[in-house]
């Protein structure tokens, strides 16, 4: 009976039957062809694979490419500018303590000697301002030595108590042959009111 049904085992060996002759002509094929041209062979249907799975991928960059992007704007949020409290509460914490004015002298001494800076008599000059409770303290100084020196002198003393001022700088030389300059630094430091 041609049209007759196969059982499950029968249509196995009927497939591995047909199956055999088409293994038996690869083999011949691929021993008569040699290793390298297989390879070849090999290379090429897995560049054919790749390229058929990149196509979708290739479809879905493009289409992320395609998107705006945001507005920079968006990304990074502005920063939040402080109150005018807030400001004047940071302006209050940088002054320095009225009580300790001198002590503040003496560090600008002590920094002149630092820096080898030969210090004569300074002149001393307070004011306040009643409306902000800020007062004022005015040193000139008049210092000899080199001129970096003087600038070291002046910038450290500037790190040291970020409540002052360098107001002014008036430089001068007796010689042109002087190593040693004159000079006049004028400070104001700015103090509060009270013990702290």
């Amino acid at each position: 009976m041609a049209g007759a049904l196969k059982s499950p085992q029968q249509v196995q060996t009927l497939q591995r039957l047909e199956l055999a002759p088409l293994l038996l002509r690869s083999r011949i094929a691929l021993a008569r062809a040699g290793a390298l041209p297989c390879l070849a062979v090999l290379l090429l249907l897995a560049g054919v694979v790749s390229c058929l799975w990149l196509l979708p991928q290739r479809a879905l960059i493009q289409q992320q490419l395609a998107q705006p992007l945001p507005p920079v704007a968006a990304l990074v949020a502005p920063p939040v500018a402080p109150s005018a409290n807030q400001n004047l509460a940071d302006f209050y914490t940088v002054l320095g303590p009225q009580r300790c004015a001198e002590q503040q002298v003496k560090v600008l001494f002590d920094l002149a000697a630092k820096n080898g800076l030969t210090l004569n008599q300074g002149e001393y000059k307070t004011a306040r301002d009643a409306a902000s409770g800020v007062t004022t303290y005015q040193i000139i100084l008049p210092v000899k030595g080199s001129y970096q020196a003087i600038w070291q002198f002046a910038m450290q003393a500037m790190r040291d108590m970020p409540f002052a001022a360098l107001d002014e700088v008036a430089f001068r030389r007796e010689n042109i042959g002087e190593p040693a300059v004159e000079a006049r630094l004028r400070f104001t430091l700015y103090l509060k009111d009270g013990g702290a």
